[in-house]
């Protein structure tokens, strides 16, 4: 049955394993006279290659895009194994869509000739004035190491359009993770989405993680497969396992979340979240590492007074929140389940009307970050702008 319709989105979750009766189940409850735009997330255990033509065939003409997640937030809460939905009314939301085919060669050229696209097809509904009233979504292959590359020239040629955004996940298995674009399901890709709008909005990035007195040097890695080999000119895993007191052996994304590392850029911590531990005892990771760097031990903080604090602000300078698009690190999951917080926090962010995913990275105005909850917030109805 339909989730919940406001003025402006429709939201939407379905846990049919089958694709067809999925797509079938999310057209049901978001169809309606003036759907303009669906944005999706699901899970990898789907057939996407059935999920794909299912999707682009239940919706007719309506444009579509999305990706695979590490879990889901729907309009119950964390899900799992199921898709959840945002519908986008088109009398609100003048949206355009553009695939990246090819990550890797993704060049400044190419993103200014890409944003010139975007604010084009939305500028022709001549909804609101593109400045001040856009933002940029991104979903970005999770497991394609270019995501820096990529954000640096989007960064660029949106100017000063905020931008958020989440790298597609695959419920945890690190083998395949895919984004959603006319019909079929992408690896190696991006999906960039420009949103005008005349309602209000705040792009946002927040984290509860706060820095410890330790510090550990990467003395030896390989920036191109953000890989490191030495920290504190030792074996990578074992010197970070002697930090945090944990067997080499025992280390595994659970841990990685409980002992988080982040990179100190003026007065504010990103943290740099492990991926995994390779026989060798290198560490891979999943934001950009390079040698020098120096990266401080972090700890978890408590995580619901930062998310209220947090929608506190939003509401105080925003008003009345219409909707959330949450981009969630998986990891900050796998932390609430080990402390038995996740029910908690998924109703509080039921209560927020927050949708979106568990990712393996969040995109904030160029950066790439791990370890936060990035998105934007969407206010209620005001009077529009003058067109």
């Amino acid at each position: 049955m339909q989730q919940g319709q406001t003025d402006g989105v429709v939201s939407a979750m379905s846990q049919a394993t089958d694709a067809q009766e999925a797509a079938q189940d999310l057209a049901r409850q978001l169809l309606h006279p003036h759907l303009g735009f669906v944005l999706f997330f699901c899970s990898a255990e789907y057939d996407l290659q059935a999920l794909g033509p299912a999707l682009q065939q239940s919706f007719g003409g309506i444009r579509l895009v999305g990706c695979t997640s590490a879990g889901e937030i729907t309009p119950n809460g964390y899900g799992r194994g199921c898709i959840t939905a945002v519908g986008f009314d088109h009398r609100h939301f003048s949206i355009a869509i553009e695939l990246i085919d090819q990550m890797e060669h993704f060049s400044l050229i190419d993103a200014q000739q890409m944003v010139e696209r975007l604010v084009g097809d939305c500028r022709s509904n001549t909804l609101a004035p593109i400045k001040g009233n856009s933002f940029a979504l991104t979903l970005l292959d999770g497991l394609s190491s270019r995501e820096e590359m990529v954000l640096a020239a989007l960064s660029a040629a949106l100017g000063d359009i905020p931008h958020f955004g989440g790298s597609a996940g695959d419920d945890n298995y690190l083998t395949h993770t895919h984004v959603y674009f006319d019909g079929q399901f992408h690896s190696g890709a991006a999906v960039v989405v420009l949103v005008n709008t005349w309602l209000d909005f705040e792009v946002f990035t927040t984290h509860h993680i706060l820095p410890r007195e330790e510090k550990l040097v990467i003395t030896r890695a390989d920036s191109t497969s953000r890989r490191v080999y030495e920290l504190n000119a030792e074996p990578a895993a074992e010197e970070y396992a002697r930090h945090i007191g944990v067997p080499v052996a025992e280390l595994d994304h659970r841990v990685f979340a409980a002992h988080p590392l982040a990179v100190r850029i003026n007065e504010q911590y990103y943290v740099r979240a492990i991926q995994q531990v390779h026989p060798d005892l290198s560490l891979s990771f999943y934001c950009a590492v390079e040698n020098g760097i120096v990266l401080t031990a972090m700890t978890p903080g408590p995580l619901l007074p930062n998310l209220q604090t947090l929608f506190e602000g939003l509401e105080a300078r925003l008003g009345t929140l219409l909707l959330t698009i949450g981009c969630d690190c998986f990891l900050r999951r796998l932390e609430l389940e080990d402390v038995g917080s996740l029910e908690q926090i998924g109703a509080f962010l039921r209560e927020q009307r927050v949708m979106g995913f568990n990712t393996y990275g969040e995109q904030f105005n160029g950066m790439h970050i791990n370890q936060t909850f990035t998105g934007v917030a969407i206010a209620r109805n005001r009077t529009p702008v003058s067109r």
